[in-house]
């Protein structure tokens, strides 16, 4: 009985000595994620109409921040239906079979006034990939908006399969942005 108490009393003890990280709130009117894809080298945006973001984040320190997102595959929106239509098939999202991608954060780190390299996994229709993504920090007020972009391979994830593999009609390289505009981030 000595010994659970004494663990007990060092693992509270150690709880309350940590920081306490308050998790920010995402603004989705003035969020978005996009993309920026290549078919026939024509240059062509897309985004996505319904995501999730659960930041919990210090600027003062940076090492203990989570950040994950969520993204519904099926609202991707680029602009026709007959696209759209085809987006959610297996060939390329699979949203009956994959109906989210995720991004899950492991570490971040600063690099500079208001920058931050957030390193995680990105998992898409069934694949993970290890990412580093460079986020910019401005805040105005009580927000803080969240910029970022980083490229893909699209094909590192199945997306665009079969006939669609072929890389001079829709490149494989697939630029992902972001912005998110957050509220209860501490100051910079």
């Amino acid at each position: 009985m000595k010994l659970f108490s004494v663990a007990a009393l060092c693992a509270l003890v150690g709880l309350i000595a940590l920081p306490a990280l308050a998790q920010q709130k995402v603004v989705p009117a003035q969020s978005e994620i996009g993309f920026v894809t290549r078919q026939m080298g024509v240059p062509v945006d897309g985004k996505f109409r319904k995501f999730d973001a659960q930041v919990m984040f210090d600027p003062k320190q940076p090492a203990a921040a989570k950040i994950g997102f969520t993204i519904d595959l099926v609202s991707a929106s680029i602009g026709t239906a007959e696209t759209e239509a085809e987006l959610v098939k297996p060939d390329w999202f699979d949203t009956k079979k994959f109906p989210q991608a995720t991004f899950t954060s492991t570490v971040v780190k600063p690099t500079g006034a208001g920058k931050f390299d957030v390193a995680g996994t990105l998992s898409i229709k069934g694949s993970s990939q290890a990412v580093v993504v460079p986020v910019m920090l401005v805040q105005t007020g009580a927000m803080t908006t969240a910029t970022g972009a980083f490229t893909l391979k699209r094909l590192d994830f199945k997306i665009g399969a079969g006939d669609w593999g072929d890389t001079s009609i829709v490149a494989n390289d697939v630029q992902v942005k972001f912005k998110l505009t957050l509220t209860g981030v501490g100051a910079l």
